[in-house]
C-alpha cells in the first residue's frame, strides 16, 4: 500500500501578476488541461497590498486588485518588500506545507528571488525549501527594466540550484527579461508560446 505523502498531491503556492489578484490567476490556470490540473494542488494568494492605481485588467476581471509590493516608476527603488516576504511567510506557515511556486509576472518575478534569498537566509527561514518554481512572464531583480531590493542583492549571485519551468511568450513585452531570466538557474526547462504577456492556456502541449 502506497503511504500518504506518496499519494499527497504536489502542493503549490500561487502569486499573481501586477494590480491583479489570486482570483484572476486561478480563473486563467484553471483553463489548463484537466490532467494536468489533477495532479495539482493550487493555492491562489492575494498579494498583502491594495492597488495603489489603475489595474490593465479593468473591464476584463473584476476587482479587487492587489500589489506584492511597490515602486518608483522607474523600479529603482523598492517599498513594502521586507513586509511582502514576511506575509508570504507567514501564510506558508500557517496554511502548508508548500512544495514550490506557480506564477505570473509581478509575482513570478518576486518568486524568481525567492530560492537564493531563502538559500542565504534573508527569506523564507521558517519553511520548507523550496522544491521548485513555475515562472509565466518571469523576470529577474537587477536586470536592465527592474532594479534590485536590498534584500534581494545577493539572490542571484550564483546559479539558483532549484528545478525551474519557465513560460515564454513570443509577444511578451517581457520576453526579453524572461530569458534573461534562465541565465540565473542551473538547469531552466522553458516552453516557448505564441501569445504576449498572459497565461498559455496549454491545449497545444498536452
Amino acid at each position: 500500500m502506497e503511504d500518504h505523502e506518496s499519494q499527497r498531491k504536489v502542493r503549490i503556492l500561487c502569486l499573481h501578476g501586477f494590480r491583479t489578484s489570486g482570483e484572476i490567476l486561478k480563473q486563467l490556470v484553471l483553463r489548463w488541461p484537466e490532467p494536468v490540473l489533477q495532479k495539482l494542488d493550487l493555492v491562489f494568494l492575494d498579494g498583502p497590498f491594495p492597488a495603489q492605481g489603475r489595474s490593465d485588467v479593468e473591464g476584463i476581471f473584476d476587482p479587487p486588485y492587489f500589489e506584492w509590493f511597490q515602486a518608483n516608476e522607474e523600479f529603482t527603488e523598492y517599498t513594502n518588500f521586507e513586509e511582502c516576504l514576511a506575509y508570504i511567510e507567514d501564510y506558508m506557515l500557517k496554511n502548508g506545507p508548500f512544495d514550490g511556486f506557480l506564477s505570473f509576472s509581478q509575482g513570478a518575478i518576486l518568486a524568481a528571488a525567492l530560492p537564493g534569498m531563502q538559500a542565504q537566509g534573508v527569506a523564507l527561514g521558517k519553511v520548507d525549501k523550496i522544491k521548485f518554481l513555475i515562472e509565466i512572464s518571469g523576470a529577474k531583480f537587477g536586470e536592465n527594466r527592474f532594479g534590485m531590493p536590498k534584500l534581494a542583492s545577493n539572490a542571484f549571485s550564483k546559479p539558483i540550484d532549484c528545478p525551474s519551468l519557465h513560460f515564454i511568450g513570443e509577444k511578451d513585452f517581457m520576453k526579453a527579461e524572461s530569458i534573461a531570466l534562465l541565465e540565473a538557474f542551473q538547469d531552466p526547462v522553458v516552453i516557448h508560446h505564441p501569445r504576449g504577456h498572459t497565461v498559455p492556456k496549454l491545449v497545444d502541449y498536452f
